[in-house]
């Protein structure tokens, strides 16, 4: 039969092990982490480097690290020195990237209300659904969209890119949003339903405030993917509704690849997104972890 004192030692032996384990797993994963996170940053910060670089420095073998930094290669992105204008292309992936959000919220917000609050039949045979329409791959169905696109004259308009990036970013935004409003408190729906509240008035006065940041996730993530979106604007775009990414490939011509121009325009069309990004991490954060398990 073990004593109190026993008892109490080998609690304090657990808790010691338990600290020590603790503290190996620190000194092990910090410097894994920061080791993962150089990796993922390495190549950006290649590109920003040979960004400063003359074409000729920039395309040397060995890499010239230590070459003349200059900005020829902003210049003739901005259209400095005669080149192309980029400003359409990024005023149209922006108008795109913008109002394709805002639609994905309108439409994914009450959807995934239904689903998660005020649950329909099979929710989750619905939600399933949703989440079908990703398993195509983008290029099987890039013939007939552009048929379509050609036999109503939608071909080389920015609102076909507007539709398009909405109906492939809503799965995901639902998919995402269920999980947000699945935390939100029956009680307080309740309680506004009592008061004589309607849906639209729920949905903006008392669900909105409390999943604020599951949809600043939501929205920065369906805003990412129509800005970086290339395959679509590339086929289904020309002079009017060209967007930033298939500016980029304005810089391979028969010529060569301009190696420092390319990294320039690529860092620069990055700009936007990592400004996003940055002032939303936490919101980030707060709604990428708002719908986790428990």
């Amino acid at each position: 039969m073990s004593t109190p004192a026993t008892s109490t030692s080998t609690r304090g032996t657990s808790s010691v092990r338990t600290s020590t384990t603790r503290t190996l797993r620190s000194r092990v994963l910090g410097p894994l982490a920061w080791l993962a996170g150089l990796v993922f940053f390495l190549p950006v910060a290649w590109m920003a480097l040979t960004s400063f670089h003359s074409e000729s420095d920039a395309a040397s073998n060995p890499p010239a690290l230590l070459a003349p930094l200059t900005l020829d290669g902003y210049r003739e992105f901005f259209g400095a020195s005669g080149g192309a204008d980029p400003w359409p292309p990024l005023i149209n992936s922006l108008t795109a990237s913008v109002f394709s959000t805002l639609l994905v919220l309108l439409l994914a917000l009450p959807a995934a209300y239904a689903l998660a609050i005020k649950p329909v039949r099979a929710w989750r045979d619905a939600l399933f659904f949703f989440l079908s329409t990703k398993m195509l791959p983008a290029i099987a169905g890039l013939l007939p969209i552009y048929l379509f696109a050609r036999n109503t004259g939608m071909l080389d308009n920015i609102w076909l890119l507007v539709l398009l990036y909405t109906s492939m970013n809503l799965p995901i935004a639902v998919w995402m949003m269920q999980s947000f409003l699945a935390e939100v408190p029956a009680s307080v729906i309740e309680a506004a339903q009592l008061d004589g509240a309607r849906l639209p008035v729920i949905l903006a006065r008392v669900v909105g405030p409390v999943v604020l940041p599951g949809i600043a996730a939501t929205s920065l993530i369906c805003f990412i993917f129509s800005w970086n979106e290339m395959l679509f604007a590339r086929v289904l775009t020309g002079v009017r509704a060209e967007t930033a990414p298939v500016f980029l490939t304005s810089f391979v011509t028969s010529q060569g690849l301009f190696l420092a121009q390319l990294s320039a325009a690529a860092l620069a069309i990055s700009l936007p997104v990592l400004a996003a990004g940055f002032a939303a991490q936490d919101k980030l954060v707060q709604g990428l972890s708002l719908g986790a398990v428990k």
